[in-house]
């Protein structure tokens, strides 16, 4: 490989490390609040399952804007949500919502954490009332029609 190939390559693999660094700066907010509505609705019916969890972090894995997300940050940020709804389920509650709310004027991105969140409460088999009355609050925050979810 010439010298300017090799130049060319490290030209290349910085461009693309600069765009992963910008992604995670720019869709941080997003991430944020799919984990804090997660985290919401994990906590609606008193017990965090594993498999609301996993399907979090599978959906976070998998969306081209979340990917650039590394899982222990992930983990880390749901972990810290977590520990407020353990302190005080309405003091977690409400950090929870704040965070979600930094989505209210971006109505795409507020639908689609809405469409995670729903996903996140059928993940244990039963999406019961207790899960979809707070999906509703996260709706009515957000301004979002429940109508739309089923809801």
């Amino acid at each position: 490989m010439s010298f300017f190939d090799t130049l060319k390559q490290k030209a290349g693999e910085a461009r693309a490390k600069l765009a992963t660094e910008v992604g995670k700066f720019r869709n941080r907010e997003f991430m944020e609040a799919c984990v804090a509505g997660c985290a919401l609705v994990a906590a609606a019916d008193g017990n965090i399952d594993s498999s609301e969890k996993q399907k979090m972090m599978k959906f976070i894995q998998q969306s081209d804007e979340l990917k650039v997300f590394e899982t222990k940050d992930v983990i880390a940020f749901f972990n810290k949500i977590v520990e407020n709804f353990e302190f005080d389920n309405e003091i977690g509650k409400a950090e929870a919502l704040k965070v979600i709310g930094k989505l209210r004027s971006k109505p795409d991105a507020a639908r689609l954490m809405v469409r995670v969140c729903v996903a996140i409460g059928s993940a244990d088999g039963s999406f019961d009332d207790k899960e979809k009355q707070v999906v509703r609050e996260i709706c009515r925050d957000l301004g979002v029609p429940m109508e739309d979810f089923g809801l």
